[in-house]
């Protein structure tokens, strides 16, 4: 088991919102698909690009640089589910977010 690290508090990212987070250093995107959050390494495989800054449509958030996709659940491209980004899983306690790194 990895570091549990807070990351904020639920009312800090309403449902269909993504945010990036810092967690031990790294750069989190953090999501909130209708009350459940999910965290991806923030950096696209393609070229880097920003995920947390993406644009959620249901579980699926789009790079804003060049437009790849990932499904939060499971850091899966929905196209070619072999190019992914890693996951962390997250607790909610309270109303307080964790990100296990």
């Amino acid at each position: 088991m990895g570091k549990l690290l807070r990351v904020g508090e639920m009312n800090d990212l309403a449902p269909g919102q993504s945010k990036v987070v810092e967690a031990d250093g790294k750069a989190i995107g953090l999501f909130n698909v209708d009350g459940t959050f999910y965290a991806l390494d923030n950096t696209c495989v393609h070229r880097g690009g920003p995920l947390g800054e993406g644009e959620l449509d249901g579980a699926v958030v789009t790079c804003p640089w060049h437009g790849w996709q990932y499904d939060v659940k499971t850091g899966a491209n929905p196209s070619n589910p072999s190019v992914k980004v890693s996951c962390y899983p997250v607790k909610v306690e309270g109303s307080e977010v964790f990100v296990e790194i």
